[in-house]
């Protein structure tokens, strides 16, 4: 890296069509109205990087700069973007007679969720552009991580949620100063009011893969994983599935560390997990369709999935199909069992969404797309405490117990 070089991007380019864009403007999507992509010279950062640098450095989102869009001499925004912890399943695994699965546990992030990656590497870019209001639709936790980065950058951010959202997601984002509405719609309703708002000049729209930045900081799942695995894959990643920016954010990585010499060809096979009361894409994918038709009445305890309509359908299927991995979806009882099952054997309090993918993984041993002896990775996306839970305990008076009988 010469002394004068701060950035390795070279240009943004149309997921759909291969059509170039400047990197140093402002964008969302494309002229075909799909997502940009973010394009670098991986010869290059392949020159000035190694195994051993990158070891060197201290763990953390912002380790790997080279590989990320903010220019190597500016200050992210940063609220402590750790490197998630890979944690065994060991009983729960023991009980199934298979390979330990193991979940990285992106709830150890700001804010709670893996929504802080994207949102910190958006809200970096939108400081470097000097951007100065923005806004998203949000199930959830993309609204407490735009407002938490919005509010450490000084920048104006505004949250519209569907009524289904739930309290603390919405509490969460008020107390960090963003404004937020809730409305009597889906997700893809709200975010038709935020592009409204973007064409009327009110605000930049940071809506999932409708801008290039969050991919960006998402895709660092995916270069963690990597080094983690200690620069092999594991075998099979299931991920739950909403609008997708993470699992295309992990694929391109791949790609990436594979161009700059870091990894080899070995991929591991991509599921993309979903509800069965809201499975889009697992219906275009089982019927070989390239993009995914509009779920209506979409309905599951993981919100964060509940996505009937996402802009980057296809390279969800895409990067699926590239892997040879498959789409899956559960019900809400597997769900509800799954939650049960990984904090009672081992001690992990997942997210609806974690949960969702312990299910997918369970229904996918069952009908043998997956093996016993595969190493399998499953993503939980953010601390299950966030979420309601009912308690069931039984209430007692102290003047009438005895601890002894109890």
């Amino acid at each position: 890296m010469t002394a004068t070089r701060t950035s390795f991007v070279t240009h943004l380019e149309c997921s759909l069509t291969g059509e170039h864009y400047p990197a140093g403007e402002v964008h969302n999507l494309s002229k075909a109205g799909r997502p940009l992509l973010v394009r670098y010279d991986l010869g290059a950062v392949g020159a000035v990087l190694d195994r051993e640098r990158l070891a060197a450095r201290a763990p953390g989102m912002w380790k790997w700069r080279e590989l990320l869009p903010l220019p190597l001499d500016e200050a992210p925004v940063s609220l402590g973007e750790i490197e998630t912890p890979l944690l065994p399943l060991e009983r729960l695994s023991a009980k199934a007679g298979v390979r330990t699965l193991q979940v990285k546990d992106e709830g150890r992030l700001p804010t709670g969720s893996f929504k802080a990656r994207g949102l910190a590497m958006a809200v970096s870019m939108a400081r470097h552009f000097g951007i100065s209001d923005m806004a998203l639709p949000t199930n959830g936790n993309a609204g407490a991580a735009l407002a938490a980065y919005a509010a450490a950058a000084g920048i104006g951010a505004t949250v519209i949620c569907p009524e289904e959202t739930p309290p603390i997601n919405v509490a969460e984002a008020e107390a960090y100063g963003a404004r937020v509405l809730v409305a009597d719609g889906q997700i893809d309703e709200c975010g038709r009011l935020i592009g409204e708002g973007a064409a009327a000049g009110r605000w930049f729209d940071v809506s999932t893969l409708k801008e290039p930045y969050r991919a960006e900081g998402k895709k660092v799942m995916g270069l963690e994983l990597a080094e983690q695995y200690g620069w092999r894959l594991p075998d099979v990643v299931f991920y739950p599935t909403g609008g997708g920016t993470g699992l295309i954010g992990m694929w391109k990585a791949f790609a990436e560390l594979e161009a700059a010499g870091l990894i080899g060809p070995e991929r591991p096979r991509m599921v993309a997990v979903q509800a069965t009361g809201c499975a889009p894409m697992v219906r275009a994918w089982e019927q070989g369709e390239e993009f995914a038709t509009r779920w209506e009445d979409p309905a599951t305890i993981a919100t964060g999935i509940r996505v009937p309509k996402a802009v980057g359908d296809f390279l969800i299927l895409r990067a699926v199909r590239e892997s040879g991995g498959f789409a899956i979806a559960v019900e809400e009882e597997a769900i509800a069992a799954a939650l049960a099952e990984a904090a009672r054997a081992d001690g992990l309090l997942l997210c609806p969404e974690g949960a969702a993918v312990l299910a997918g993984w369970r229904l996918a041993l069952e009908r043998g797309l997956v093996g016993r002896d595969e190493q399998v990775l499953l993503f939980n996306c953010a601390a299950g405490n966030k979420y309601p839970l009912v308690p069931t305990a039984p209430r007692i008076r102290l003047a009438e117990s005895n601890g002894a009988t109890l």
